[in-house]
């Protein structure tokens, strides 16, 4: 690794620890926290983004980026959500009209009590890997210290990724599998509470893999939840007759994703 490129992950560690001093430091002990990634080229994002809050009246807004993703945290002191939610609104719009290819993901959070760098971290590489246009709102519940564990089991590396850093920004236990076969093997070891499962799968999929799941030795067989590209009516009902707790189809809302892993948990 360049000595360049070491430089700008120890900026980016720096940068979450900063951050978390500087919510902390707030006198009001609330803030607004916005990360925002634009996957378009978006030549001086920073400036821009500056240039947006700067005018308005007692946010005092401050704004960070990070060098290694190039995802932009911007701390709003004493700002509510829904105000923070409608500033997010018009920059948005703003962004789209000096580039109609910025296409930019923003995630919105009210903070009470300072999260830890790592948590920071995860929400501004959620807001990256966010496959929605919607600005998506994580409340502190959502990013607080639930320990149900979850495996994600997916051929795809990205949507993996995806997944294990939005469900570990809410406080869940996360592994994952990359086929049938090698989540049958982890499940008895690991004992998971939900499996987040594709049924498009190597090795063993689909109806066979739930079946499979089911008949396992563990103390409690895990929920299950698919997210497949799979939209088949006769393989929808034959999951929900098989024991599925639910079944989300991709592309998909992450909003929706998190409420119905939510209902299933508890």
């Amino acid at each position: 690794m360049s000595q360049t490129a070491t430089l700008q992950r120890e900026q980016s560690t720096e940068l979450y620890t900063l951050l978390e001093q500087e919510v902390r430091k707030d006198p009001n002990g609330t803030c607004a926290l916005l990360f925002l990634f634009c996957a378009g080229n978006s030549p001086g994002l920073e400036d821009q983004v500056k240039g947006f809050f700067n005018p308005i009246s007692g946010s005092q807004a401050e704004v960070r980026k990070d060098p290694v993703t190039n995802t932009l945290a911007v701390i709003l002191p004493g700002m509510t959500l829904d105000a923070a939610h409608y500033q997010a609104l018009l920059l948005k719009q703003l962004l789209l009209d000096i580039n109609e290819n910025a296409d930019p993901r923003i995630t919105l959070s009210l903070l009470t009590d300072a999260p830890s760098p790592k948590m920071l971290k995860q929400m501004a590489e959620a807001t990256r890997l966010s496959t929605s246009s919607d600005i998506q709102i994580v409340s502190e519940d959502e990013a607080g210290t639930d320990s149900s564990r979850i495996l994600i089991v997916d051929n795809d590396a990205t949507v993996r990724e995806f997944l294990q850093i939005r469900l570990a920004m809410q406080g869940y236990e996360t592994l994952e599998a990359v086929d049938g076969l090698e989540a049958l093997e982890m499940i008895p070891k690991w004992e998971p509470d939900l499996v987040l499962t594709e049924l498009n799968l190597y090795g063993i999929d689909g109806i066979p893999f739930i079946h499979h799941i089911q008949q396992l030795d563990v103390k409690a067989p895990p929920k299950i939840v698919v997210l497949t590209e799979k939209r088949v009516e006769k393989t929808i009902s034959q999951c929900f007759q098989k024991g599925v707790h639910d079944y989300v189809t991709k592309p998909f809302s992450p909003v929706e994703l998190d409420a119905r892993i939510r209902r299933c948990l508890h």
